[in-house]
């Protein structure tokens, strides 16, 4: 039973007008949205808005809200409907679904249906839902392929409660494209950049040596992905790229990255990216050879001892402040390598060698920020680890150090390197005023050089290392 009553809004300000979710989203899902949830699922847009209706509940246990998915290679819904969806839609109370879709749903004679189109902010549209399932509604949501790809599925169930869900799944637009490739989708890494700018998670999968299936919207389009991944090295893939997929107009083109990198899209793609060459990851023990290096650069055996000091794990964010050529990010980046590694560094040209350097050992998950510390660290992701290869004896090592200290999440450790005894003492005095006792090391190396028919061994400059952990406990 629907009574209706009139409610005070909970916010006076007015909230975005509803947007014609017929986007042309792979999963056919939401328009796209300028933020997205760390999860994956739909992002949350706007203010919610209190519903106008105080709704009774008229059955003690109501029927959970279809989410029936769709075919997505279908060019019609008459053609994505099986004979029990056909029966959900002639039982249905409520449609909720994208405003193209819902235009396609014939009129049951002698049964009114309402309809509501699919729009964002979610909240507000999911609690009244929400409200008409507990009012005795049978409601059903249309969403194209598998609701749960990507889709509203899991953000209702999240929201709503699992039992107040039902999802029936259709193809995804990952198995349409991997079956009209022959590729087995167990073994493909599935990605959404379609409403989303944060490249990390492609970054992180691009050296797993497992093809990708992206999900792009009209500014993260396969030609702009293409073009950021060879600047990282990451030449390894041949792009299938699926425009308008299900219609019949559907194109399909394969291209080499370079390829893909000059060419244009639709502003709605599925990109299927597949290794077809040899896979270049980061690695411990680099040899100084193997890197470009303008003579400021942190030593093997050194970076051996750092690392070590640092602990750093899968998914931490690291920080290397004066990064040189960047040898120490490439090694962290083959233990971080779920996570993020920043080399931050203040020379330009030292920057494009960190820059040749990452492209070398295709290390995607390793950003380079150019910029003079402390004021460049402000607005860098908070890191769980910071290694310090320079920086310290210059007028702004005090700010340095505090900056990195406040910065660097409870529980976190620091290292740094330190070559003169005036930037050591100025290091280990700033850890001990805030309480952290640091641990040091001193590394002494000795090279073996040829002497005639034998050998003797040449002295490296010691190096001092401090380790501190920050007080807390270690989220990540």
């Amino acid at each position: 039973m629907i009574r209706p009553f009139p409610l005070l809004p909970l916010s006076q300000e007015a909230a975005p007008p509803a947007t014609d979710a017929s986007s042309p989203a792979p999963e056919d899902t939401a328009p796209p949205a300028p933020a997205a949830e760390a999860d994956g699922e739909w992002p949350h847009k706007g203010q919610a808005r209190s519903s106008l209706f105080v709704f009774i509940p008229s059955t003690a246990t109501p029927e959970p809200i279809t989410v029936l998915g769709l075919d997505c290679a279908a060019p019609r819904l008459e053609d994505a409907l099986t004979p029990p969806a056909r029966r959900l839609l002639a039982d249905a109370d409520v449609l909720c679904g994208p405003a193209r879709l819902l235009d396609q749903v014939e009129e049951v004679p002698g049964r009114m249906v309402r309809r509501i189109p699919l729009s964002l902010p979610l909240p507000p549209l999911l609690e009244r839902l929400a409200h008409l399932r507990s009012a005795g509604a049978q409601v059903v949501v249309l969403s194209g392929g598998d609701p749960l790809f990507f889709g509203i599925g899991a953000t209702m169930a999240r929201q709503l409660g699992p039992d107040a869900v039902r999802i029936l799944p259709a193809a995804s637009s990952l198995q349409a494209a991997c079956a009209r490739l022959a590729l087995p989708w167990h073994r493909v890494i599935p990605l959404s950049l379609h409403g989303r700018e944060d490249l990390a998670p492609l970054n992180a999968a691009a050296g797993r040596g497992a093809p990708l299936c992206i999900l792009t919207d009209a500014r993260m389009t396969p030609d702009v992905i293409a073009r950021h991944l060879l600047d990282r090295g990451v030449d390894w893939f041949t792009a299938h790229v699926f425009e308008r997929m299900g219609a019949t107009d559907e194109s399909r083109r394969s291209l080499t990255l370079a390829d893909a990198a000059v060419a244009r899209f639709g502003s709605a793609c599925v990109l299927v990216l597949e290794p077809t060459g040899p896979v270049r990851r980061p690695r411990l023990g680099i040899e100084d050879a193997e890197l470009a290096v303008d003579g400021c650069f942190t030593r093997r055996p050194v970076r051996a001892a750092a690392l070590s000091l640092l602990g750093i794990g899968p998914r931490h964010v690291v920080w290397d402040v004066g990064a040189g050529s960047g040898a120490v990010a490439l090694e962290a980046a083959a233990l971080a390598h779920e996570g993020r590694v920043i080399a931050v560094e203040r020379d330009p040209g030292r920057a494009i060698t960190i820059q040749e350097n990452r492209r070398r050992f295709g290390a995607a998950t390793v950003e380079v920020c150019l910029g003079r510390a402390p004021a460049c660290l402000r607005d860098l992701p908070e890191p769980q680890r910071i290694f310090i290869g320079g920086g310290l004896s210059g007028p702004d090592g005090e700010a340095l150090l505090a900056t990195a200290c406040t910065r660097l999440s409870p529980g976190g450790r620091l290292v740094a390197s330190c070559v003169l005894l005036e930037s050591f003492q100025r290091c280990r005095e700033g850890l001990r005023q805030r309480g952290w006792e640091p641990e040091i090391l001193q590394i002494q190396m000795a090279e073996a050089r040829p002497l005639g028919a034998d050998a003797h061994f040449v002295a490296q400059n010691p190096v001092f290392l401090l380790a501190a952990r920050k007080p807390g406990r270690d989220a990540a």
